[in-house]
């Protein structure tokens, strides 16, 4: 394992959908029982002299406009030194299901861009993006999950431009459970696609790690 890069003393702050919250704002506050709690935990196996503040803001079944309506109290007002964002399922499905409000790929994009951008007007501090990611290989014709499949490349690919853009670390989070599933079934990560088990949301944390590490 490489020099960390969240130093001694700092505060890093993870927001998103239920997959960040799971259950941080219930029997497993405040961090929740994923990957932001294993995250933590392996940082202190790994880096036992680093004390550090981690946040957990996520909320399940956010969009990116959610987001945007909670930026300011949930992210900005806690001033972190580290801002990590994992977004992405929740917009898609909206879209892909015909609601009224649903999230395109463009206004993700639109979204994601002005929220990045007003956060680097505010705080001096270093991001993290999680692309969305899809726990299936389901590439059959007309099946609902290569549909899913076949647009969540658009929401990635926006992830991956604002990552370039904004400078920021990126974790490529779809494409470690794609190359996992070359070898395991998608049971073995989850219970259907879109929420990670216990092994799955340690791969997001492992991968997190090595990431800013």
């Amino acid at each position: 394992m490489g020099n960390l890069c969240i130093e001694n003393g700092q505060k890093i702050l993870f927001i998103g959908d239920s997959i960040t919250d799971c259950g941080r704002r219930d029997v497993a506050a405040p961090l929740g029982n994923g990957y932001v709690h294993f995250f933590s935990e392996l940082v202190t196996a790994y880096y036992p002299e680093r004390i550090i503040e981690y946040v957990n803001t996520g909320i399940g079944g956010n969009r990116i406009t959610d987001l945007k309506g909670r930026w300011k109290e949930d992210a900005m007002d806690h001033k972190p030194d580290w801002l990590s964002i994992k977004i992405g399922i929740n917009d898609l499905h909206s879209y892909l299901g015909g609601d009224p409000n649903g999230v395109s790929p463009e206004l993700f994009a639109e979204l994601y861009d002005y929220l990045l951008g007003e956060t680097k007007k505010i705080l001096d501090c270093k991001i993290l993006l999680i692309d969305p990611f899809y726990i299936s290989t389901n590439t059959s014709e007309q099946s609902f999950e290569s549909k899913v499949l076949d647009i969540l490349t658009k929401y990635i690919d926006t992830v991956h431009k604002m990552s370039k853009k904004y400078g920021t670390k990126l974790v490529k989070t779809h494409d470690v459970y794609q190359n996992h599933l070359k070898f395991r079934d998608a049971s073995t990560f989850c219970p259907e696609p879109v929420h990670p088990n216990f092994f799955g949301h340690l791969v997001i944390a492992t991968e997190v790690l090595k990431v800013l590490s």
